[in-house]
């Protein structure tokens, strides 16, 4: 019997969703199968910033492209995108120097980015404390969405272009046959297609868990928190600070990179905790403040813990007041999310057989990187 589809996704966080959104741009007969009655992971738990300036040069190119199809479906259809841009603030010698190297290396690579005085920087970014701050470094381009809304109005959109989508069905089961894969639900559905692509976040147990568990595949927990509305206040744009400087793949290349790394303490808190203090305002006039990175192989995920740590709560407000004065702090509410990357490669793909691909462990890059890695990825899988 010919399947039923071209292809299966399996997942329907924002890697999975773009994998199926690259089949149906090609004219492919594509399902989503999501465990969850909707996505629940990494792509709805995250700040919804949009960043390829903090992306190395191999990745910043997936990061445009990313951007270019973010903002085209948004023309099309309300998927929360928001063009206010995105700024790093330095605050000492050092970061202020990885700014300006960043900055020639933007413009030889032509992404648009602006170099911020002291005064600039206060005069743009209300409530920004003079004592931080010594220069900043702007990139016009870049977006926000709203992470617990985006993803699901995107499936809304590929639904209406055909594609179908099962929700609440949980994939225990792949087998091969002689013309594709038949996937089996423990709901007791099973779907048939030419092609699999699993995009498993960090479900690493149901499917192929023997294969996981020898892979070099890491978990981390992105702890964050929400203010209460912010009165009469406009915060523009995604606001990255020192941290984001010293530790974001983009700033790697920048030659004075090593030796400023090189002098730092080791074992601070921020180290410990993995935390980067940034900012950014939702629609409803809230702040999203965070975050940390704390990270466990997969066999000992369980490490982690469900609990929230309060003093890596406090240590972020306590560093984000440094930074800025928001009209106020109270949080309205906490939460954290898992993501999973690898160790020595940028994403984790693995093929079985000829027609089962998986696809994961994309890490931080997950909301930039995956509209355009997803449509290169789709491209080599179906040789088009």
């Amino acid at each position: 019997m010919r399947p039923q589809y071209d292809l299966i996704v399996v997942g329907g966080g924002i890697l999975g969703t773009f994998h199926a959104y690259h089949a149906l741009e090609r004219g492919l007969k594509v399902a989503l199968v999501e465990k969850d009655d909707t996505p629940q992971g990494a792509t709805v738990c995250n700040y919804g910033q949009v960043l390829p300036s903090g992306m190395n040069s191999k990745w910043q190119l997936f990061g445009r492209e990313s951007l270019r199809i973010y903002k085209e479906i948004q023309q099309q259809f309300n998927i929360t995108v928001r063009k206010e841009g995105s700024v790093y603030f330095a605050s000492t010698p050092e970061e202020e120097q990885l700014l300006v190297e960043l900055n020639r290396i933007n413009r030889n690579n032509d992404y648009p980015s602006v170099l911020l005085t002291k005064s600039e920087c206060l005069d743009n970014y209300p409530g920004l404390c003079k004592d931080y701050v010594a220069s900043g470094l702007f990139f016009p381009e870049e977006i926000m969405v709203e992470p617990r809304l985006m993803v699901n109005r995107l499936h809304d959109y590929l639904k209406a272009a055909g594609l179908v989508i099962f929700a609440n069905c949980n994939v225990i089961d792949c087998d091969i046959l002689s013309n594709g894969i038949e996937i089996q639900c423990s709901n007791n559905k099973s779907l048939s297609a030419a092609k699999v692509v699993i995009c498993n976040g960090t479900d690493f147990k149901t499917l192929y868990p023997t294969l996981f568990n020898e892979s070099d595949l890491v978990v981390s927990k992105l702890q964050m928190m929400q203010t209460k509305p912010q009165p009469n206040y406009k915060l523009p744009g995604s606001v990255l600070t020192g941290q984001s400087i010293r530790t974001y793949a983009a700033f790697h290349e920048c030659p004075s990179y090593a030796a400023i790394k090189a002098k730092e303490k080791e074992n601070s808190i921020k180290d410990k905790w993995g935390v980067q203090i940034s900012f950014k305002q939702g629609l409803d006039g809230s702040v999203i403040l965070g975050n940390s990175h704390e990270s466990a192989d997969i066999s000992k995920v369980n490490r982690l813990g469900m609990d929230l740590n309060v003093d890596i709560d406090n240590f972020i407000i306590e560093e984000a007041k440094k930074i800025l004065d928001l009209p106020t702090y109270e949080i309205q509410r906490r939460w954290y999310g898992l993501y999973s990357h690898c160790k020595t490669a940028d994403v984790y793909r693995e093929t079985i057989g000829e027609n089962i691909h998986i696809v994961t462990g994309i890490g931080k890059n997950g909301l930039t990187g995956s509209p355009g890695f997803a449509k290169v990825n789709i491209h080599q899988i179906f040789n088009l």
